[in-house]
Order: structure tokens, then sequence, then C-alpha cells
């Protein structure tokens, strides 16, 4: 029997009410904050807003640095029905325009030194507060408490993330409060996660992974967490020993176990450590399990569904895989013009039906319309196949696809290639326009360190394993690759970068022969 979904921010209060004083944030500089603190500051940041005029259903935007009181304002924002809007801090003024002119926010939280830069933005109709990383800002400058909590049902929208936009403008998910209660329900069983866990949190809170996965499972659970402004890998492994999980991105486990201080005792009261929000090398994987004895969890998930698959707490974890559905969540692999389900071992457009799937897009029915099936399934964009065991492979994104000749090539077949290759240390494979293909094949590397890969070997490395129609037509070296702030590489970037490589003036800078 299915247990009622309690909203996240009455499950923290319940918590808070239990045992105020737990600690929940302990912060790099010793201080600590408990539940029964950081409640209070909900209250009084929910008092601020009511005053702000935020009545239930309105948005709450905030850009500010991470911070406990930052949680506080989510929490705050739940409690009194609004809709939160969290705002990466790298956006610049331009798009801080289009995003506060499509969501139509209330009020908008800044830091205090962004003040002025926002201040045209004031009015009747938008609130402006600021909120810094001390204990400081207009947010708190009252003592006044908002004890009574809204009540709010399964389907009424509790935020919006703002997807990252590698096509066209940005879209708003809107995520309800069913989505975010479920899909932490179904991650505290899957994790094994509880009120002993001590969680490592590096992560940013504008987004699905710091924010409704980590901080969530943690403030419902009852569990405490160290609260990094941002990933350091020395501060991470100081952690270590007193911790039990970890969540990170594949780049904090890359430069872990790069750190000479990264040894199974450090590891010894680990007992999870968790990778997502872009693909881990299968040689990431067994590195860091070769420095530490511990297998890295990959799960996969998005925006739009908060997280759909793990691989197992108990059983094999397979490096290059991101496991199978949660609990509640249906995933099938399909032919992307048809429909119609694949048979495992193929690659086709990956879509998922469940709690956890976002109610639609800010404002844009017919995108909203376009994006499900007729049965409820979420196209998600994403290309993989299910392999012999029932684990999901991710191949890439649908958009990613090349289809050169006629041909589909999926670049990850021959990042893989590319990344066993002694010279490299990673790769990204992207199609540009070619006059004779459509589109043809480029492959984006960066040297491992102290080496220089040739054109001709990788190449020929490629060759001994692919057909010829995937093949490389040209070879590009970078120092790195671009990335957002998820770690996810930015190929929409590189295509623009590489365009004209075959069908105009794109200089031979940077191709390695």
């Amino acid at each position: 029997m299915a247990h009622p979904l309690t909203p996240v921010h009455r499950s923290y209060a319940e918590q808070a009410e239990r045992q105020p004083d737990r600690t929940l944030f302990e912060l790099p500089d010793g201080r600590t904050i408990t539940y029964g603190e950081t409640a209070r500051t909900v209250r009084r940041i929910a008092a601020r807003l009511v005053h702000d005029g935020v009545t239930p259903g309105d948005r709450v935007a905030m850009q500010v640095d991470k911070s406990p009181e930052a949680v506080a304002l989510y929490l705050a924002t739940l409690r009194v029905g609004g809709v939160f809007l969290p705002l990466n801090t790298a956006y610049t003024a331009a798009e801080m325009d289009y995003f506060l002119g499509d969501a139509r926010p209330r009020v908008l939280v800044c830091a205090p030194e962004r003040r002025a830069d926002h201040a045209r933005r004031a009015g009747p109709d938008l609130a402006l507060e600021t909120l810094g990383t001390s204990g400081d800002g207009s947010l708190l400058e009252t003592d006044a408490e908002h004890d009574a909590a809204v009540d709010v049902s399964e389907d009424d929208p509790a935020a919006i993330l703002y997807t990252s936009g590698t096509t066209g403008r940005s879209k708003g998910a809107v995520l309800t409060h069913g989505n975010l209660a479920s899909n932490c329900r179904a991650l505290l069983d899957a994790w094994r996660f509880t009120g002993q866990d001590r969680l490592v949190h590096a992560l940013p809170i504008f987004h699905v992974h710091g924010l409704f996965v980590a901080a969530n499972m943690t403030l419902v659970s009852g569990a405490s967490m160290y609260f990094l402004p941002k990933f350091d890998a020395d501060a991470v492994v100081d952690l270590l020993p007193r911790a039990t999980v970890l969540m990170g991105v594949p780049t904090f486990y890359t430069r872990l176990a790069a750190n000479d201080r990264l040894t199974p005792r450090t590891c010894a009261a680990m007992r999870l450590f968790v990778s997502g929000s872009a693909p881990l090398l299968a040689s990431d994987h067994e590195a860091f399990a070769a420095r530490t004895g511990h297998a890295i969890l990959e799960r996969y998930g998005m925006t739009e569904t908060g997280m759909n698959t793990t691989n197992p707490y108990e059983g094999p974890r397979k490096p290059g895989t991101v496991g199978k559905p949660l609990p509640g969540t249906e995933l099938r692999v399909v032919d992307g013009r048809t429909g119609e389900p694949l048979p495992d071992g193929e690659v086709g457009s990956i879509e998922v039906r469940g709690p956890n799937v976002f109610s639609g897009y800010w404002q844009m029915p017919e995108k909203t319309a376009s994006e499900f099936r007729a049965d409820g399934f979420f196209i998600t964009g994403d290309l993989g196949r299910i392999d012999e065991d029932g684990y999901l492979c991710i191949v890439g994104r649908g958009k990613d696809l090349v289809i050169s000749g006629g041909y589909n090539i999926y670049p990850k077949e021959i990042e893989e290639l590319l990344d066993a290759h002694p010279t490299v240390l990673e790769s990204a494979v992207i199609g540009v326009p070619h006059p004779d293909f459509g589109e043809t094949v480029v492959a984006v590397v960066v040297p491992a360190p102290g080496r220089r890969p040739r054109e001709a070997d990788l190449l020929a490395f490629v060759a001994s394993g692919l057909a010829r129609f995937k093949h490389p037509r040209a070879v590009r070296v970078v120092e790195a690759l671009p990335r957002n702030v998820m770690g996810k590489v930015q190929k929409a970037e590189l295509r623009s970068r590489y365009q004209e490589l075959f069908t105009g003036s794109d200089g031979d800078e940077g191709v390695l022969g």
C-alpha cells in the first residue's frame, strides 16, 4: 500500500518539531545550525514573503550564493504556497531579463552586492529583497514569524526550473509538490538514506541534483549535511572520515581520484558515492574503485523528471550504465519516429512515465503537448539502449545524433574508443555540416597530461573498432571541453565553433597531425 505523499516542506517541519536540536548544517568554519534554528529562519522568511504580497501560486525567484538561509528561503516559499524559482548565479543581466519576464515572479531575492543591478526591476509587481551568505540581507530584517502553512495538493506547482537551453530559449519546467515528494521517497528507499546519514553537500542549489536530490533527501529524512560553498577536493577529503554519503558530478570524482590523500582508509566510514548530472566515464568509475574500494553509484535524471533510474544499492553497479528505473517510474526505449518499443540492445529514444514527471513547461502548452505521447510517456530527448541485464545505457542526446550520408552515428560509441587511447584525456564527438554527406564527424580531444595525440594514430585506433562511416574526418585539440556548471559538455558550442570546418573558411589551427 502506497504511503500518502507528504510535501517536502511539511516533512521537514515534522523533523524540526521532532528533533529541534539535531544538526542540519555543519559549515566550513565549524559552526552548526540545527533543525530548530532553521525552522525559525523559515518562519521569519515566510513572514517577509507574505509581507511582500506572495500568495499561493506566486513565483519567488532566487539568485544568491549558496547558504543555509537560501535553503530556508526555498522551504519558506513552499510553506506559503509560493513557487520556487532558483536561478544560476552566473546568469547575466540579459539572461535575467528573459527569466524574470517569462516567470513574472512576485519577489526577486538577490545578493546584497547586486541590489543596485536589479533596482530598476523593483516596482508594484516585483518586490526586491537581498540575502547574503552570512545571515545578512533585507530578507532577514524582521523578527516576525509566519506560523501558518498553506495546504497544498500533490498537483500544485512547487518549483520552476529552467532547462539549460542548449537548443533555443530555456523552458521553465514546472515541478509539483507530488513530483518532489515522490522522487524523494523513492530515492530514500533506493539508496537506504536515513536520519543517521551525514552528507557531504558540495553541489550548487539552483538545480535538481543539489536541491531536489541532495538537500530534499537530507531535509525529509532528518539527516545532517556538511554544507560546502563549492567543491574543493581537499575539503571533501577532510570530511570523508566523518561522512557517510557524497553526491557529486563526474568532475568531483576525477579530482578526488587525483588527490593523494584519498585512500580506502579515508573512505572507511563512507557507505555511498553517487554520481550524476553528466556521464561518468567507465574508466573513471574503475579508477575510483581502485583507489578507494568503493563503486560509484551512477543514476540518471533530468530537470523535467528528477531521477528516473539508478544503479542498485545492493548488487552490481555497472560502469557505463545508469541502472534500472526507480520504483514507480516506467521507462521504455522506442523508435523515435513511430513510438514503437524497440528490442533490448537496440538504440532508441528514452521515454519515461511516473509521479516524478513534471506537469509541463511554464506557459508553453503546445511545447508541453509535443513532448508527451498519448499514453502519458514523456519524450526525454535522450538516446539509449537496455543491456542484457536490464540496465539502461545512455548513448547521448537525440540532437547530438550525427546523420552522415544517411547513416546514424552515435557519438558516445566513438568517444569511448578515443577516451581509451593513452594520449587522450577525454573527447567530444560532434556532427558538422559537410557538402557531400550532409553531416560528418569531428572529434574534439583533450590531451592526456604530458601527451600529444596524433591524428593518424587516433584515426587508426578508431578504425580498428568501428565501421568506416563512423570515422572522424577531422580531429581538433583543445585544452578543455566547454562545460556548463553541472559538468555537461556543451556540444552546441562545439558545433558552432566548427560548423564551417568543411563548408567555409575555418582555419587549420588545432588540427592534429
